[in-house]
């Protein structure tokens, strides 16, 4: 279909339009007892943790928890207490209450670490909010996008707590001993480097060359990898600007949203009104990740009115920061960047001599969106997408009009999600190309249900006779009762106007939380129409087992296992970079024990293109040693043809990489990336042909 569309962020002051300027504002608090206007922005310095930071639990006794908590104790965290649903009692030597807010009272806490199931996650962090606690950290994935819209609507009308996740390792203060989430702490040392990552195992990776350097970091806060986070990068850098304990800032961004674009325009005006700029540096990972491919993390996807991770590299890159392609490069990097713009590295606690100023958000416009099409084929499985004709069947059911395309003129409407501002949006895109009209509202109250004054603007846009706008209104009200009611997070309708005046719908494009689902067992209905045969077999056997698979395009020599699915996409990158073929992208979903390694294997050899296997693994609470037994005993019990190279990182690295090389098996072991990946191109190129299981 003709078109191309535009995806612009409206918030100029000028350019918004009322509903969304009525969005922006700061009101009364609703937990707060505060008479002075404020806004979720002013809960920044709750960021702030350290030694003097009191934390308790929610989900206090569950194994994960109690792992958790115990090792943070050890290492010097003040976890004061938890909570547990009508239990009073004591664990830990902890006392245990049955609220957050009888908690709160008892221990007055300055943070809450919340260990429940995604299904969960919401109730939680909504009872910590009115509980008031200042910092609550999610760190549960696969939390309804739904179920985060509404605790974002939430965030929006109070001033007391900051909330950083979900789905992301915590926050983490090296110098203070204080963990909020489950960072492998061997990786960590007290500096004055700061860190703001989408990605848990990139972050690790990057901490890790950081105190190999002997640099270490001040604070450490995690992004997360869902669609929706409660602490962005401009957080972070807003954060580490006037933070005297920061002397530089490392970025890692991946492909989806347009976090990183934000915080490149960031950037340019920093480095215009300070006199002596902190060095940034950054990382994204995704450079060559497929179109619309979900690259395990529920939100590393472009949607098609978003930017590819090619397009942050070049912002972030232009606004001056200095990017690097693999984590284990950002130690020494850093190292000489800071001595050559002439400035020592002071001990941890010394004073910053930085000088700057505040600032606010910016504006971002101009992206291209690509032509509205209907054939995503199997491009999203972590969601689930249905074909346009069950679309169609769905909006009759909703007593939508729907037909082949009338003469009239054509328009595209979608109802998404704002990343940015964290909150539903409506957008109109004309069939001339011009810009399109873009409204953010309200998830709890949205202004177009009360009245047809939105709709009577988007017809004016889109110049559409008067007899047009109740039809108009209709379609919009009946699609947002879809999009909430069936927890969507893109409705995308082509409709064309009736010589009768009548909006008519001719194609569609609609994706649904698969969260939802799985994990709350919502949608059943939705869900239900989930064609299997629409599916890539080896995708949908690596998701039995908790495995994330994408399968690349192209001659792919090169089978790609990875812990991480940060980590996943920079070495699909980085071997590509390199002049090698990735066959995949493969993030073993979890812990990569024997079982999972094994089939892991299994799926990759199933593929005739791959020559040799390439095993990245940053050993985070997994230890390297126990990691090496596995992939020795997967081998083993394979009786494995394809030669594979091991890289083993983190955690007891070096027993792990004397297992590998003890082995006497067709394993090659190393520590470096550089070597091992150059290794891995060697073997691909040089093997006669593959060996399939």
């Amino acid at each position: 279909m003709a078109g191309r569309l535009m995806y612009t962020h409206l918030w100029r002051t000028k350019a918004r339009p009322k509903a969304f300027q009525q969005l922006g504002q700061s009101s009364h608090c609703q937990f707060s007892t505060l008479l002075k206007p404020r806004s979720y922005a002013d809960t920044l310095n709750n960021l702030k943790i350290g030694a003097h930071t009191r934390v308790i639990y929610q989900g206090f006794t569950g194994r994960q928890a109690t792992a958790n908590a115990e090792e943070s104790i050890a290492w010097g965290t003040k976890i004061v207490g938890g909570v547990k649903p009508d239990v009073h009692g004591e664990h830990l030597g902890l006392p245990i209450f049955p609220s957050v807010q009888e908690a709160k009272i008892a221990l007055k806490p300055d943070a809450s670490a919340i260990y429940v199931p995604g299904n969960h996650t919401a109730k939680a962090i909504e009872e910590a909010l009115e509980a008031e606690i200042p910092l609550i950290v999610a760190v549960a994935e696969h939390v309804p996008i739904h179920d985060m819209l509404r605790i974002h609507s939430m965030l929006k009308t109070q001033s007391k707590s900051r909330l950083v996740g979900a789905n992301c390792p915590g926050i983490i203060s090296p110098v203070g001993r204080c963990r909020i989430g489950f960072q492998p702490l061997p990786c960590y040392a007290p500096g004055r480097i700061g860190l703001v990552a989408k990605s848990g195992t990139l972050s690790y990776e990057a901490v890790a060359s950081l105190t190999r350097s002997g640099l270490g970091q001040s604070l450490c806060i995690s992004m997360g990898g869902d669609i929706l986070a409660g602490t962005t990068f401009v957080d972070g850098l807003k954060l580490f600007e006037n933070d005297p304990d920061t002397d530089a800032i490392i970025l890692i961004g991946e492909v989806g949203g347009v976090a990183e674009l934000d915080a490149a325009e960031w950037i340019k005006d920093y480095r215009k009104r300070s006199r002596d700029p902190k060095p940034i540096m950054a990382l994204i990972g995704g450079l060559e990740a497929p179109q619309g491919r979900i690259m395990g993390h529920a939100g590393a996807w472009a949607g098609p009115e978003e930017p590819d991770a090619k397009t942050k590299y070049r912002a972030l890159e232009d606004a001056g920061v200095v990017m690097v392609d693999h984590p284990e490069k950002f130690g020494e990097r850093m190292k000489t960047l800071l001595a050559g713009r002439g400035r020592p590295t002071p001990a941890p606690g010394e004073p910053s001599t930085s000088g700057s100023q505040q600032r606010g958000y910016h504006t971002l416009t101009g992206l291209r969106r690509p032509r509205f099409t209907s054939k995503v084929g199997h491009a999203q499985r972590r969601h689930l997408y249905l074909t346009p004709e069950q679309g169609l069947e769905l909006l009759k059911e909703h007593a939508i009009r729907v037909g082949e395309k009338p003469s009239g003129p054509e328009f595209t409407l979608c109802l998404s999600i704002d990343r940015t501002l964290a909150c539903p949006c409506l957008i109109v895109y004309p069939s001339d190309n011009s810009a399109p009209y873009k409204v953010p509202f309200s998830y709890e109250n949205p202004e177009f249900h009360r009245d047809n004054t939105i709709p009577k603007k988007i017809a004016s846009f889109l110049r559409l006779p008067e007899e047009s706008y109740q039809s108009l209104w209709g379609l919009v009200r009946q699609l947002w009762g879809i999009f909430k009611s069936k927890e969507a997070f893109l409705l995308e309708v082509r409709a064309s106007l009736s010589p009768k005046g009548v909006i008519v719908v001719h194609d569609t494009r609609f994706w649904f939380d698969d969260a939802a689902f799985h994990s709350a067992g919502r949608q059943k209905d939705v869900h239900a129409l989930r064609d299997p045969k629409r599916e890539v077999p080896e995708e949908a056997r690596a998701r039995k087992q908790g495995i994330i698979y994408v399968k690349l395009d192209g001659e792919g020599s090169i089978g790609t296992l990875v812990n991480g699915a940060g980590l996943a996409m920079n070495t699909v990158d980085a071997l590509i970079s390199r002049g090698g073929h990735p066959a995949n992208f493969l993030d073993t979903g979890g812990k990569a024990t024997a079982i999972t390694v094994k089939e892991c294997f299994k799926i990759l050899c199933s593929d005739p293109r791959v020559k040799t296997i390439f095993v990245n693994i940053f050993g985070g609470l997994t230890k390297c040693d126990m990691i090496a037994d596995g992939i020795i005993m997967a081998f083993k019990e394979l009786d494995m043809k394809v030669p594979v190279v091991v890289r083993l990182r983190g955690t007891n690295e070096a027993q792990g990489q004397k297992k590998i090389a003890d082995s006497g098996l067709a394993l090659h072991a190393f520590d470096s990336f550089e070597e091992a990946a150059q290794k891995a191109i060697e073997l691909a190129r040089d093997a006669p042909k593959s060996h399939a299981l």
